[in-house]
Formats: C-alpha cells, sequence, structure tokens
C-alpha cells in the first residue's frame, strides 16, 4: 500500500503507557466502581492510570502508528464522499491507540480484546501489539492486512451511523443466545463488507499495489470463527460462531470491494450467508 509520505488523520488519540498496570491495579479500579465510587479518578482524564516513566515506543511501533494514522484519514475521506453521494454527512470517529488496557464509554478492555469499536463514545480503539500478532499467530501479514483490521472497525462506525448497531442492540434481550449469535454474525460480515467498500476506493484513488487485495483477504480468513476455534481447540462449534466463517467473511469483503457502495451490503436481508 502507498502510504508514507501521505498525511495521518487528526482524529487519534494517544494512549499508550497508560493503561490500568496490571491485575492488582484493575482490580482496585473495579472496586471502587462497585462501591460506587469514580474510576476516573484515578484512571485520569485519558482512561488509565498514570506511569511514573514515559512511554517509549520502538521505530517499528511509531511507523504502526503512523500507518494507522493515513489509513484512518484515506476512510474519513471515502465514507465523507460516499455519504454525500446518499446525501448524508459523514461524521469522523477517533481511533484511541493503547497499549496493555483502556477505559472506554463501552467498559475496560486489555490488549486480548483485538481491536474494537465502542458506539457510546464513536471511538476504535487499537493495541498496536495485534499487528505482531496478525502477522506470527494469524500469519496474515502485510500492510493491507493491517489496513483491513481499521477498515473493518470503520465499517461499526459506519453501521453506528446508519442506526445498525442500534437495532441490533434492541433485538439483543429478544432473542436467545444463539439467535443473536447469527445476528451478531450478519453484523461483522456487514462491516467487513463495507470495509471491502473502503478498499474499492482506496484502489480508485492509486493506493493500492499487487499483492495489497491478498493481503485483505488472507486477514478476514485467519480470523473467522471456524479457523480461530480450530487453532484454539481443535474443533469448531458453528452455533457459538459471532463472526463469521473465514469464507464467509472474505465473500463479504470482496463483495464490498467489487460493489463499492452501500447498496449491495444489507447482510440482514441475505437468505444465505
Amino acid at each position: 500500500m502507498k502510504w508514507k509520505g501521505r498525511a495521518g488523520s487528526r482524529n487519534v488519540e494517544d494512549r499508550r503507557g497508560r493503561g490500568v498496570g496490571g491485575p492488582v491495579a484493575l482490580l482496585i479500579v473495579l472496586l471502587i466502581a462497585f462501591l460506587g465510587g469514580d474510576p476516573g479518578a484515578i484512571l485520569g482524564d485519558g482512561g488509565g492510570a498514570s506511569t511514573s516513566e514515559p512511554y517509549v515506543a520502538s521505530e517499528r511501533e511509531e511507523e504502526l502508528a503512523d500507518f494507522v494514522s493515513v489509513v484512518l484519514a484515506d476512510t474519513e475521506e471515502v465514507w465523507a464522499e460516499v455519504f454525500a453521494e446518499e446525501g448524508m454527512e459523514y461524521v469522523e470517529p477517533t481511533l484511541v491507540l493503547f497499549s496493555g488496557s483502556v477505559q472506554s464509554a463501552c467498559g475496560m478492555a486489555g490488549s486480548a480484546t483485538g481491536p474494537f469499536y465502542c458506539p457510546a463514545d464513536s471511538k476504535l480503539y487499537i493495541d498496536l501489539s495485534f499487528y505482531d500478532e496478525l502477522e506470527r499467530q494469524f500469519n496474515a501479514p502485510g500492510d493491507f492486512a493491517m489496513a483491513y483490521v481499521v477498515a473493518h472497525e470503520v465499517g461499526h462506525h459506519v453501521q453506528n451511523l446508519l442506526g445498525v448497531l442500534g437495532d441490533v442492540q434492541q433485538a439483543r434481550n429478544q432473542l436467545s443466545e444463539t439467535e443473536y449469535n447469527q445476528l451478531q454474525v450478519r453484523l461483522e460480515l456487514q462491516a467487513d463488507y463495507l470495509s471491502g467498500v473502503w478498499a474499492h476506493h482506496a484502489q480508485g484513488m492509486g493506493y493500492l499495489e499487487e499483492g495489497d487485495l491478498e493481503e485483505a483477504l488472507t486477514a478476514a480468513s485467519a480470523v473467522g470463527d471456524d479457523t480461530i476455534q480450530k487453532r484454539t481447540r481443535g474443533y469448531a462449534v458453528p452455533e457459538s460462531f459471532t463472526h463469521g466463517t473465514s469464507e464467509q467473511r472474505k465473500e463479504w469483503f470482496y463483495k464490498g470491494f467489487r460493489a463499492g457502495d452501500l447498496n449491495s451490503g444489507n447482510t440482514f436481508n441475505a437468505p444465505e450467508l
């Protein structure tokens, strides 16, 4: 992906080095919240406990921080254009970089959670160490594989702006766990579709290089529920899937890549996924 030398987004909040300091600190925060106190009093304005030593990032991590900022800027450009074509206004999200753990409006999360989007504060949260995991554990190397992850979380933001996330959340108490899992799969596959829409426009802008699409498809496949479950437990349990199979994730990303618009990505009406 041609990204070096291009401007990054202004909507990046760097909280690295300000995460809760280990399990003891986390228990203290939870205890204070349980007793009716304000966890923010010890977490500070940035959502993490202050540390006595400044956070020092490696050269690779700083390059990754620059990279995700550029990708975020690309998504802002693309979605502003797509929304305008539909007579809507795109509201840009904020990307929060964290290390270890982070407090969001959706609760506290650790690095093991992976990148996530919180609709309550319209922010994407990413611990950059995930990209090492993506490369080594998921065997999905390459800068466009990393770009796919950012674009997927931005896809959730698009869903939030369109009211899709709210509709799914409202349905939660009306469905069984298995039924809600199936709804979650459709939600995640739509976010994959939307990340493909972004990739379609990035290609039109001349940002993509040979092999980039394959990197994104590899990443989408690597984070399929069936692939992850087979790797971690030796077998897959389809009724517990919440993100879709590897083939489904690749399929819907590629559908978005080919279509390049909002109109062909209604996974909720698709008879078969």
